[in-house]
């Protein structure tokens, strides 16, 4: 494991174990924070591990490295069990940013039997980054246009295996569950594409969207196999009002 996603790792983990040393990779003259639930600064990251109740627990389940990102898949409980995702970004070898996506864990497995974390953790194709990365931004621009004929096209559809909680594995219980979502009043609704990043294999598409019609971050994690999307993981998490924000730097 490289330096930097160890370093990731550590400082997840302190929300656990309230370690002050891993406070020491964040920039204390730079921390810009996008979590809308926490303030400002190194001091509002300090004072978040101050108030989260004990028996907090942190299993960060895979980890990637993208240029300056890091960006990190998680287990979490504290005031109850969620699934996140983290990207950090550094700067002069100090992490001076950070992005997040939580979603309250699924009591049960998905249809296919998936939890929101299980499948592969380990990284291959580093040469196709790149192209991995290329691709996904192109299926998100047909999402984003409405060009839904395009939609199989991306997908080892036979194989495609799926955790979210509420939709099942192949194209068919993809779309089944997304229709399921809508008829039942929460419709997915992308808006905007914020940032792809990615390590071989491993995609992550940060965007913008609704869920039943509620502003909402939508972190997607894809495994991309022979040049296509062989398995997803995501987390959706409400955006709050303007005036419920902790800081002023935005979700994205």
């Amino acid at each position: 494991m490289s330096d930097r996603k160890q370093q990731v790792v550590d400082l997840l983990k302190s929300l656990e174990t309230k370690a002050s040393q891993p406070l020491a990779f964040v920039n204390p003259n730079k921390y810009i924070q996008h979590n809308l639930n926490v303030g400002p600064g190194p001091a509002g990251v300090a004072a978040l591990i101050k108030s989260l109740p004990p028996g907090t627990s942190v299993k960060t389940v895979r980890v990637f490295e993208d240029g300056d990102y890091v960006f990190a898949h998680s287990e979490y409980n504290f005031f109850g069990p969620k699934i996140g995702f983290d990207i950090f970004r550094y700067e002069s070898g100090l992490i001076v940013e950070h992005w997040d996506n939580l979603q309250e864990a699924s009591a049960g497995p998905s249809p296919s039997g998936h939890t929101m974390t299980d499948g592969p953790t380990t990284i291959s194709d580093a040469d196709r980054t790149e192209a991995n990365k290329a691709l996904m931004k192109r299926y998100m621009d047909d999402l984003l246009a409405g060009q839904r004929e395009t939609f199989p096209s991306y997908f080892d559809g036979s194989k495609y295996i799926q955790h979210n909680p509420w939709v099942a594995d192949t194209i068919p219980g993809l779309l089944a569950g997304l229709q399921a979502l809508a008829s039942s009043g929460r419709a997915v609704v992308y808006k905007q594409v914020h940032m792809i990043v990615g390590e071989g294999n491993f995609v992550l598409v940060v965007s913008e969207a609704t869920f039943g019609g509620a502003p909402t971050g939508i972190y997607d994690l894809f495994r991309i196999e022979n040049g296509k999307i062989a398995e997803h993981w995501d987390t959706l998490e409400a955006i709050p009002p303007r005036g419920q924000w902790k800081n002023d730097n935005g979700k994205f």
